[in-house]
């Protein structure tokens, strides 16, 4: 364990630490973090898209002093990808300035063109050869079954094997945070590796303090105008419910108008700032002056 992670005595330490930070984490969010720094286990954090989950790999990164390396998911992402890769570009100039040079030595050449220099390292790589480091494997949800195979046998054992040098292990284990939008059901297998925790739509009082949080010099009513009108959108029968990123985005564009509260006629002019989809737009449409109507 990293020292900057054995200085972390206790949740509460680790939630004031990333309060510091400029992140609000609950105590249940701050309990799972804490027990995968102190056990040494991947964190997987599940929830709709929007909720903080990239956010606190950021935040932890910050705490612990350590670089946040991002593996972006995606389909058809696979091992070159989030592993290495070789730079054949270099290793053509290489090959052909020896053959300017008369090197005929074929051993030789072979040997100098798989030298470490030539390698391309990936996001998982870099995390390995990394200490300390944070490794961020954004939205798996996105990848197949097969990455998701290959990225538990990683994370199994923090060691990769590479045929033309050896194997890579980690000198420390990276902090490992795994997301997921849960767009479909990730495998039991990799979940059983992980510490979980479920990062639900914040309550109407920590929204309003993680927007003054993350823009102190907005209102306190504007905060509290939006995250009343966020909280009743979460409850409509939308395509695509606004989470806290939607919040955050809808005050900061409704701060460059000049705003310090939230109106109807402000609001429909600024509901692409949190709706997403124009079925969403046109479903919310005719209820503008509920929606921002104070309880």
């Amino acid at each position: 364990m990293a020292d900057s992670e054995s200085a972390v005595t206790t949740p509460g330490d680790l939630a004031g630490r990333l309060d510091a930070a400029g992140y609000l984490a609950d105590e249940g969010l701050a309990t799972a973090a804490f027990l995968a720094l102190r056990m040494g286990r991947p964190l997987f954090l599940e929830g709709e898209a929007g909720v903080g989950k990239t956010s606190l790999a950021q935040a932890l990164a910050e705490v612990l002093g350590a670089p946040l390396i991002r593996l972006q998911c995606y389909e058809g992402v696979d091992a070159a990808q989030a592993l290495y890769d070789w730079d054949f570009p270099r290793q053509l100039l290489h090959l052909r300035a020896a053959e300017a040079a008369g090197v005929t030595d074929v051993d030789r050449l072979e040997h100098e063109l798989y030298d470490r220099r030539f390698l391309l390292a990936r996001p998982l790589l870099r995390a390995l050869e990394t200490t300390p480091s944070v490794l961020l494997v954004d939205e798996v949800d996105r990848a197949d079954d097969e990455f998701e195979a290959f990225l538990l046998e990683v994370l199994s054992d923090f060691t990769i094997s590479i045929p033309e040098l050896g194997t890579v292990r980690a000198e420390t284990p990276p902090v490992v945070v795994v997301t997921s939008n849960r767009t479909r059901e990730v495998h039991d297998a990799l979940k059983r590796r992980c510490l979980y925790h479920w990062l639900a739509h914040p309550t109407f009082e920590r929204e309003v303090a993680v927007i003054r949080r993350r823009l102190p010099g907005v209102s306190e009513r504007l905060a509290e105008d939006v995250a009343h009108a966020v909280q009743r959108l979460r409850t409509a029968d939308l395509l695509k419910p606004p989470g806290l990123a939607e919040s955050i985005d809808w005050v900061t564009a409704l701060t460059a108008l000049g705003a310090t509260e939230l109106s109807p006629d402000l609001a429909t002019r600024t509901l692409g700032a949190v709706l997403k989809y124009q079925e969403d737009t046109e479903r919310i449409m005719g209820e503008v002056a509920e929606l921002v109507g104070r309880p």
